[in-house]
């Protein structure tokens, strides 16, 4: 019988959004839902499976990793695009990589959550939270920012920003724009202002990152940006933790510097001992992005019926398909 391993299964979310049945009648399937410690945990745990259904961008998928699973046969992704996978990789072995794709055209969940962290790093939720649960009230929470009329500056102008940009306004405030690709008639075409990057860094009360990681976006927030920023000003990552400068962001907030709110880190998940969970002045969440239930209901129903089709002898939804018809 097959194996397949379920991996990244960290909110425990994978059997509650699919029917399994069909597929663990013809195989073995593992879920796994904590991450592996490093490569060598991942090639040992791994060594055994026909079939492994991976979450987009959360283990890393090098040449390295899969050219230590001998009996890897299919390789699942979620979403379509998979920057820390090697498919390139899974090709020269004749491993068809197969994803996911979404039945809406957009899903604005990833806006909603920067919205979510900029309202709580702006008004002090978490520690007002923390206080009225141990028994306090207003002592020791931070005091609040009203964003109404404040400038809300966007790295990045495509759906995610353009709905971010939304909610600012709605909220009353002015929001400016840039990205390498932005013009100022295409922001203005979006409702926005349009600046460069050192105005909208300078202007902005708070800045929100909506740019995909690539060689060209990877640490264009470094630490000569971060100094630009106003002292108090808000910085929201819910893209990628690479497009900023890790140790920059970190000196500047333990100086009191800027306040953030974050999603997305350098290393995930986030050590236990990481700096930033020691930060007063920062807003944590565990990479939840896109990671809503409408989300799951598309994913994993469509891993299964991957994992099946493979069995079947006819893959579907294969990105790589020159391996088709080659020896697995």
């Amino acid at each position: 019988m097959a194996r397949v391993a379920v991996l990244d299964d960290w909110q425990d979310v994978a059997r509650q959004s699919a029917d399994w049945a069909p597929l663990q009648a013809r195989a073995e399937v593992v879920f796994f839902a904590d991450a592996f410690a490093d490569e060598d945990d991942a090639a040992a745990r791994l060594a055994d499976f026909d079939i492994v259904l991976s979450m987009r961008e959360r283990t890393p998928l090098p040449a390295s990793l899969i050219n230590r699973l001998p009996k890897l046969r299919m390789l699942g992704m979620t979403s379509q695009r998979n920057l820390s996978l090697d498919t390139a990789a899974c090709t020269a072995r004749g491993i068809p990589v197969c994803n996911t794709v979404t039945t809406q055209a957009y899903s604005p969940a990833t806006a909603e959550l920067a919205l979510g962290l900029l309202l709580a790093v702006a008004r002090g939720i978490p520690a007002a939270d923390a206080a009225m649960r141990a028994g306090g009230f207003q002592r020791g929470v931070p005091i609040g920012m009203e964003l109404a009329g404040k400038t809300l500056g966007l790295f990045g102008l495509g759906r995610l920003g353009s709905s971010m940009a939304r909610y600012g306004q709605t909220l009353g405030m002015r929001v400016i724009a840039w990205s390498q690709n932005l013009t100022p008639e295409k922001a203005a075409e979006a409702g926005v202002g349009y600046g460069s990057k050192e105005q909208v860094l300078e202007q902005a009360d708070a800045l929100s990152l909506h740019l995909v990681l690539s060689p060209r976006s990877r640490g264009i927030v470094a630490a000569a940006d971060l100094a630009r920023m106003k002292p108090g000003a808000i910085l929201i990552n819910t893209s990628r933790g690479p497009l900023v400068d890790q140790a920059a962001l970190i000196a500047a907030l333990q100086a009191g510097k800027i306040r953030a709110g974050l999603d997305v880190y350098d290393q995930e998940p986030l050590p236990a001992d990481h700096p930033l969970r020691r930060l007063p002045n920062t807003v944590l969440t565990p990479h939840l992005g896109y990671g809503v239930a409408e989300t799951w209901a598309q994913f994993y129903p469509q891993s299964v019926e991957n994992a099946l089709a493979f069995l079947d002898g006819k893959p579907v939804r294969v990105t790589n398909p020159e391996v088709l018809g080659k020896p697995g």
